[in-house]
């Protein structure tokens, strides 16, 4: 990969040198340095200062062991993460995600996109990210106490209310961030704001279940209305995924008038041309964590289809990707396009590969990347954290208008980072711009120490 700057292209081949074998970082990476070619021409300080060198190395990487007693009185061992990339705005801020996948190439491609995406929510947050190649699926609740015990046990080391603080996943919900909570207030005999995603009785926050799905749809909204002066009422809706993140974008999609027709899994998908029943996709995933076939078992006239990756040749007008890295691939770009989608908006991490991005912008379709249109998960954890500073909680109504509010912020701040560089309505170029222009700002004031 070259960039017509010259200064890009030696960093970009230092990073694919540092980092051989770390394929989701290096898309990560090759993805905002193209985006910021036209930043760059512009501002010689970038260069003076060593920003992009400096930018896409982490400040720091924690690597550890973690320990583990299974039930049946065995010994397990996992590898945990916890990358701190960025502080220059603010302490470190991100996920934790407990999966098979994880490894340092993921979990540093998360870290980074996590910079941008907190500077676009104007809180003062830097980026970091962290997890374990755990798995949770099929594990009773102690084997996850004691997971979550020892890998707290090490991580509590490096993190802390003004330094570090971790959230949740994939993988990680309120049973995960109760535990690793609890093990953090024991070993460091303090009541913190650690950690976001806590339960209401322990200093958690209204709507930060909520956050993300909505968010996504807010921002989507915002899209919609301004590019094509659309929006939700009468489109058809597709979301892959049925965690966490699909079930709530869902629940603000039918809100704003849209009809879900399809959701998945990590084995197939359902089609419910009447619109998916929410209460009972609630009750398969959120209380019975049961396979999404379960839905199509009890709910008349669903389909139910083999392959994660069929989801995306479900006629649509709204498409929104809401599972895992990579997910919509150009041969999904193309049946979306060919059966007339008009915008696609992601919900997941990453989850377009580069030439499924190429193909719908291409086609004219709206695109809303990651780091701005998932962005309302980690925006309400950070007003979980500012709840916990302040010792009190504000209402869901409340909760949900600031988040509200800092979606619109998010679009309007991508919206006019595209336009003032020549790229009006290409938002993946906007929203890295936008995200990157106050982290370089802070860094070049902060010195070379830094």
């Amino acid at each position: 990969m070259s960039f017509s700057n010259a200064y890009l292209s030696q960093v970009y081949e230092q990073v694919c040198r540092r980092n051989a074998g770390e394929p989701e970082f290096l898309q990560a990476v090759q993805e905002v340095l193209e985006s910021l070619e036209p930043v760059v021409a512009a501002d010689p300080a970038i260069e003076k200062n060593g920003v992009i060198e400096r930018m896409v190395e982490p400040e720091r990487m924690i690597v550890f062991r973690v320990s583990w007693v299974d039930d049946a009185g065995k010994v397990q061992v996992n590898r945990g993460f916890r990358v701190q990339f960025n502080s220059a705005i603010g302490p470190y801020k991100g996920g934790l995600r407990l999966h098979p996948s994880v490894n340092a190439s993921v979990i540093k491609f998360l870290g980074f996109e996590q910079v941008f995406k907190n500077s676009l929510t104007g809180l003062p947050m830097g980026g970091g990210k962290g997890g374990s190649d755990f798995d949770p699926k099929g594990k009773s609740d102690m084997e996850i106490m004691r997971f979550c015990q020892s890998f707290m046990t090490e991580l509590c080391k490096h993190i802390g209310p003004n330094t570090d603080v971790p959230a949740g996943d994939i993988g990680v919900g309120a049973r995960e961030i109760g535990y690793l909570f609890g093990q953090y207030k024991r070993l460091q005999n303090e009541f913190t704001g650690v950690l976001t995603g806590k339960g209401l009785t322990y200093g958690g926050s209204l709507a930060r279940t909520e956050a993300t799905g909505y968010g996504l749809c807010y921002f989507t909204r915002e899209m919609l209305a301004d590019l094509k002066n659309e929006s939700f009422a009468g489109k058809k809706v597709v979301i892959s995924g049925s965690g966490n993140v699909a079930i709530y974008a869902a629940e603000k999609a039918t809100e704003l008038g849209g009809k879900v027709i399809a959701m998945s899994d990590s084995a197939g998908y359902v089609l419910d041309e009447s619109g998916i029943d929410l209460a009972l996709m609630k009750q398969v995933k959120e209380v019975e964590r049961a396979r999404i076939t379960e839905y199509a078992a009890r709910r008349e006239g669903a389909v139910y289809t083999a392959g994660s990756k069929n989801i995306w040749n479900t006629p649509c007008d709204i498409a929104l990707p809401c599972a895992t890295q990579n997910e919509l691939d150009e041969e999904g770009a193309k049946a979306l396009i060919q059966n007339g989608v008009m915008a696609v908006a992601e919900g997941a991490n990453m989850p377009s590969t580069p030439a499924a991005i190429a193909a719908l912008q291409k086609a004219g379709v709206l695109f809303a990347p990651a780091k701005a249109a998932n962005a309302g998960g980690v925006a309400v954890s950070g007003l979980e954290m500012s709840q916990n500073s302040m010792r009190y909680s504000w209402t869901f109504e409340e909760v949900d208008s600031k988040l509200e509010g800092i979606m619109k912020g998010i679009y309007q701040s991508a919206s006019s980072a595209a336009a003032q560089y020549g790229h009006a309505g290409n938002l993946v170029m906007g929203a890295n711009i936008a995200g990157f222009n106050k982290v370089c700002t802070a860094m070049i004031a902060q010195g070379v120490a830094y």
